[in-house]
Protein backbone atom coordinates (compact mmCIF):
# COMPACT_ATOMS: atom_id res chain seq x y z
CA UNK A 1 0.00 0.00 0.00
CA UNK A 2 3.12 2.42 0.74
CA UNK A 3 4.24 1.77 -2.56
CA UNK A 4 1.40 2.37 -4.43
CA UNK A 5 1.00 5.80 -1.98
CA UNK A 6 4.11 6.79 -3.52
CA UNK A 7 3.47 6.15 -7.22
CA UNK A 8 0.17 7.94 -6.47
CA UNK A 9 1.70 11.09 -5.10
CA UNK A 10 4.54 10.61 -7.89
CA UNK A 11 1.53 10.48 -10.65
CA UNK A 12 0.09 13.54 -9.15
CA UNK A 13 3.16 15.91 -8.72
CA UNK A 14 3.91 14.82 -12.40
CA UNK A 15 0.59 16.14 -13.54
CA UNK A 16 0.90 19.19 -11.77
CA UNK A 17 4.10 19.77 -13.49
CA UNK A 18 2.69 19.29 -16.81
CA UNK A 19 0.05 21.54 -16.44
CA UNK A 20 2.70 24.04 -14.82
CA UNK A 21 5.36 23.36 -17.99
CA UNK A 22 2.95 23.45 -20.92
CA UNK A 23 2.31 26.44 -22.73
CA UNK A 24 -0.99 27.25 -22.70
CA UNK A 25 -2.40 29.11 -25.26
CA UNK A 26 -4.84 31.35 -24.40
CA UNK A 27 -7.22 32.76 -26.68
CA UNK A 28 -8.64 36.47 -26.90
CA UNK A 29 -10.23 37.57 -29.50
CA UNK A 30 -8.19 39.51 -32.51
CA UNK A 31 -10.79 42.37 -32.40
CA UNK A 32 -10.08 45.21 -30.14
CA UNK A 33 -12.27 45.40 -27.47
CA UNK A 34 -11.23 48.26 -24.69
CA UNK A 35 -10.87 48.17 -21.91
CA UNK A 36 -10.59 44.63 -21.85
CA UNK A 37 -8.00 43.61 -24.47
CA UNK A 38 -6.69 45.73 -27.94
CA UNK A 39 -3.28 46.62 -29.28
CA UNK A 40 -1.12 49.34 -28.64
CA UNK A 41 0.98 51.25 -31.14
CA UNK A 42 3.26 48.51 -30.69
CA UNK A 43 0.89 46.09 -31.95
CA UNK A 44 1.12 44.97 -28.04
CA UNK A 45 -1.66 43.89 -26.48
CA UNK A 46 -2.68 45.92 -23.31
CA UNK A 47 -5.84 46.39 -21.42
CA UNK A 48 -7.73 44.82 -18.26
CA UNK A 49 -8.14 41.36 -19.24
CA UNK A 50 -4.60 40.82 -20.28
CA UNK A 51 -2.96 42.13 -17.16
CA UNK A 52 -5.51 39.90 -15.50
CA UNK A 53 -4.63 36.85 -17.49
CA UNK A 54 -0.98 37.81 -16.69
CA UNK A 55 -1.42 37.73 -12.62
CA UNK A 56 -3.93 34.32 -12.76
CA UNK A 57 -1.23 32.23 -14.86
CA UNK A 58 1.25 33.44 -12.25
CA UNK A 59 -0.41 32.81 -9.54
CA UNK A 60 -1.88 29.32 -11.22
CA UNK A 61 2.17 28.53 -12.07
CA UNK A 62 0.95 28.15 -15.91
CA UNK A 63 3.15 29.39 -19.11
CA UNK A 64 0.22 31.39 -20.75
CA UNK A 65 0.70 32.49 -24.31
CA UNK A 66 -1.71 35.11 -25.93
CA UNK A 67 -3.14 33.85 -29.02
CA UNK A 68 -5.55 36.64 -30.71
CA UNK A 69 -8.40 34.12 -32.39
CA UNK A 70 -11.33 35.59 -34.70
CA UNK A 71 -14.57 36.12 -32.26
CA UNK A 72 -16.83 34.17 -34.06
CA UNK A 73 -14.58 31.11 -34.13
CA UNK A 74 -13.09 31.12 -31.15
CA UNK A 75 -15.30 27.84 -29.55
CA UNK A 76 -14.29 25.91 -32.58
CA UNK A 77 -10.65 27.03 -31.83
CA UNK A 78 -10.34 25.87 -28.51
CA UNK A 79 -12.83 22.51 -29.14
CA UNK A 80 -10.07 21.71 -32.36
CA UNK A 81 -7.24 22.36 -29.89
CA UNK A 82 -5.97 25.64 -31.66
CA UNK A 83 -6.15 26.75 -28.30
CA UNK A 84 -6.04 25.89 -24.73
CA UNK A 85 -8.44 28.53 -22.94
CA UNK A 86 -10.58 31.25 -23.73
CA UNK A 87 -10.28 34.55 -21.75
CA UNK A 88 -11.86 36.87 -23.85
CA UNK A 89 -14.66 38.38 -21.92
CA UNK A 90 -16.81 34.84 -22.32
CA UNK A 91 -20.04 34.90 -20.47
CA UNK A 92 -20.52 31.42 -18.80
CA UNK A 93 -24.09 30.28 -19.91
CA UNK A 94 -26.06 27.04 -20.18
CA UNK A 95 -25.61 26.75 -23.51
CA UNK A 96 -22.27 27.40 -24.20
CA UNK A 97 -21.56 24.87 -21.19
CA UNK A 98 -23.16 22.27 -23.43
CA UNK A 99 -19.75 22.29 -25.71
CA UNK A 100 -17.06 23.58 -23.41
CA UNK A 101 -16.34 24.16 -19.27
CA UNK A 102 -15.69 27.22 -17.89
CA UNK A 103 -13.47 28.36 -14.73
CA UNK A 104 -15.13 30.21 -11.84
CA UNK A 105 -16.08 33.74 -12.50
CA UNK A 106 -13.17 36.52 -13.12
CA UNK A 107 -15.94 39.29 -13.53
CA UNK A 108 -19.72 39.97 -13.80
CA UNK A 109 -21.11 43.03 -15.15
CA UNK A 110 -24.21 44.56 -16.60
CA UNK A 111 -25.91 44.58 -20.22
CA UNK A 112 -27.01 48.12 -21.45
CA UNK A 113 -28.32 49.94 -24.14
CA UNK A 114 -26.85 53.12 -25.48
CA UNK A 115 -28.32 55.39 -28.33
CA UNK A 116 -28.39 59.11 -29.62
CA UNK A 117 -28.83 61.72 -26.54
CA UNK A 118 -30.62 63.42 -29.51
CA UNK A 119 -33.21 60.32 -29.15
CA UNK A 120 -35.34 59.31 -25.84
CA UNK A 121 -36.30 55.89 -25.66
CA UNK A 122 -35.13 52.55 -22.81
CA UNK A 123 -33.80 49.80 -22.83
CA UNK A 124 -37.00 47.55 -23.04
CA UNK A 125 -39.12 45.60 -26.26
CA UNK A 126 -41.34 48.96 -25.65
CA UNK A 127 -38.54 51.33 -25.53
CA UNK A 128 -36.77 50.00 -28.86
CA UNK A 129 -39.85 49.06 -30.65
CA UNK A 130 -39.19 51.05 -34.21
CA UNK A 131 -35.15 50.93 -33.33
CA UNK A 132 -32.83 49.83 -35.48
CA UNK A 133 -30.67 47.99 -32.98
CA UNK A 134 -26.66 46.57 -33.52
CA UNK A 135 -25.28 43.60 -31.67
CA UNK A 136 -21.86 41.49 -32.23
CA UNK A 137 -22.30 37.81 -33.73
CA UNK A 138 -21.86 35.18 -31.69
CA UNK A 139 -22.78 37.27 -28.06
CA UNK A 140 -24.90 36.94 -25.48
CA UNK A 141 -26.04 40.27 -26.74
CA UNK A 142 -27.05 38.80 -29.88
CA UNK A 143 -29.29 36.00 -28.06
CA UNK A 144 -30.77 38.13 -25.93
CA UNK A 145 -31.57 41.04 -28.50
CA UNK A 146 -33.03 38.08 -30.92
CA UNK A 147 -35.28 36.94 -27.61
CA UNK A 148 -36.47 39.88 -26.52
CA UNK A 149 -36.36 42.63 -29.44
CA UNK A 150 -36.72 40.92 -32.51
CA UNK A 151 -40.25 41.21 -32.81
CA UNK A 152 -40.60 44.84 -32.80
CA UNK A 153 -37.16 45.98 -33.69
CA UNK A 154 -34.45 45.76 -36.74
CA UNK A 155 -31.35 43.72 -35.85
CA UNK A 156 -28.42 44.56 -37.20
CA UNK A 157 -25.29 42.03 -36.42
CA UNK A 158 -21.67 43.22 -36.80
CA UNK A 159 -18.36 41.03 -36.96
CA UNK A 160 -17.19 43.52 -34.02
CA UNK A 161 -18.52 46.12 -31.74
CA UNK A 162 -15.85 48.58 -33.18
CA UNK A 163 -18.11 48.32 -36.29
CA UNK A 164 -21.52 48.51 -34.37
CA UNK A 165 -20.31 51.81 -32.30
CA UNK A 166 -19.06 53.38 -35.94
CA UNK A 167 -22.84 52.45 -37.16
CA UNK A 168 -24.68 54.11 -34.26
CA UNK A 169 -21.70 57.30 -34.67
CA UNK A 170 -22.93 57.82 -38.41
CA UNK A 171 -26.41 57.23 -37.15
CA UNK A 172 -27.29 54.09 -39.75
CA UNK A 173 -28.65 52.13 -36.56
CA UNK A 174 -30.41 53.71 -33.36
CA UNK A 175 -28.73 51.87 -30.57
CA UNK A 176 -26.22 49.25 -30.02
CA UNK A 177 -26.30 46.49 -26.80
CA UNK A 178 -23.07 45.01 -24.87
CA UNK A 179 -21.61 45.01 -22.18
CA UNK A 180 -21.66 48.39 -19.61
CA UNK A 181 -17.63 48.59 -19.48
CA UNK A 182 -17.54 48.24 -23.03
CA UNK A 183 -19.94 50.77 -23.64
CA UNK A 184 -18.53 53.29 -21.02
CA UNK A 185 -15.11 53.06 -22.37
CA UNK A 186 -16.81 53.97 -26.37
CA UNK A 187 -18.81 56.90 -24.35
CA UNK A 188 -15.71 58.63 -23.18
CA UNK A 189 -14.41 58.90 -26.95
CA UNK A 190 -14.29 61.97 -29.13
CA UNK A 191 -16.89 60.10 -31.16
CA UNK A 192 -18.79 58.50 -28.46
CA UNK A 193 -19.70 62.00 -26.94
CA UNK A 194 -22.69 62.16 -29.64
CA UNK A 195 -24.39 59.23 -26.85
CA UNK A 196 -25.75 57.98 -23.76
CA UNK A 197 -26.94 54.80 -21.90
CA UNK A 198 -30.18 54.32 -22.20
CA UNK A 199 -30.52 51.67 -19.64
CA UNK A 200 -29.57 48.39 -18.64
CA UNK A 201 -31.71 45.11 -19.57
CA UNK A 202 -33.43 43.25 -17.80
CA UNK A 203 -31.47 40.31 -16.40
CA UNK A 204 -31.75 37.07 -18.02
CA UNK A 205 -29.16 34.81 -16.58
CA UNK A 206 -30.39 31.83 -19.17
CA UNK A 207 -28.98 34.29 -22.05
CA UNK A 208 -26.87 37.21 -20.37
CA UNK A 209 -25.27 33.90 -18.28
CA UNK A 210 -23.49 33.83 -14.64
CA UNK A 211 -20.34 36.15 -15.16
CA UNK A 212 -17.42 36.11 -16.99
CA UNK A 213 -15.32 32.49 -16.89
CA UNK A 214 -11.96 30.97 -18.21
CA UNK A 215 -13.45 28.63 -21.06
CA UNK A 216 -11.73 25.60 -21.32
CA UNK A 217 -12.11 22.35 -23.10
CA UNK A 218 -14.90 19.37 -21.69
CA UNK A 219 -13.39 17.04 -19.26
CA UNK A 220 -10.01 19.79 -19.17
CA UNK A 221 -10.21 19.58 -15.30
CA UNK A 222 -6.55 19.79 -14.30
CA UNK A 223 -6.72 22.99 -16.51
CA UNK A 224 -10.02 24.38 -14.86
CA UNK A 225 -8.85 24.15 -11.51
CA UNK A 226 -5.61 25.66 -12.08
CA UNK A 227 -6.92 29.21 -13.41
CA UNK A 228 -9.90 28.73 -10.37
CA UNK A 229 -6.80 28.61 -8.22
CA UNK A 230 -5.03 31.56 -9.71
CA UNK A 231 -8.36 33.68 -10.18
CA UNK A 232 -8.69 32.77 -5.86
CA UNK A 233 -5.45 33.61 -5.45
CA UNK A 234 -5.17 36.54 -6.54
CA UNK A 235 -8.73 38.36 -5.61
CA UNK A 236 -7.43 37.35 -1.80
CA UNK A 237 -3.73 38.97 -2.11
CA UNK A 238 -5.42 41.93 -3.88
CA UNK A 239 -3.42 41.87 -7.04
CA UNK A 240 -7.14 41.86 -8.27
CA UNK A 241 -8.37 45.02 -7.58
CA UNK A 242 -4.79 46.43 -7.70
CA UNK A 243 -4.54 45.99 -11.53
CA UNK A 244 -8.43 47.21 -11.63
CA UNK A 245 -7.88 50.59 -9.99
CA UNK A 246 -6.83 52.13 -13.27
CA UNK A 247 -9.14 51.24 -14.92
CA UNK A 248 -12.33 51.32 -13.12
CA UNK A 249 -13.95 53.61 -10.50
CA UNK A 250 -15.69 50.58 -8.98
CA UNK A 251 -14.83 46.97 -8.57
CA UNK A 252 -16.30 44.96 -11.42
CA UNK A 253 -16.47 41.29 -9.90
CA UNK A 254 -19.68 41.83 -9.10
CA UNK A 255 -22.00 39.67 -6.88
Amino acid sequence: MKKLTLIAVALATTASMAVAQDVVRVGIAAEPYPPFASPDAAGNWVGWEVEIIGAICAAAELNCEITPTAWDGIIPALTSQRIDAIMASMSITPERLETIDFSDKYYNTPTVIVGPRSMEFDATPEGMAGKILGVQVSTVHQSYAQAYFEAGTELRNYQTQDEANQDLVAGRIDATQADSIALEAFLVTEAGQCCEIKGAVADDPELLGAGVGVGVRKGDDALREAFNRGIAAIIADGTYDAISAPYFANSIYGG
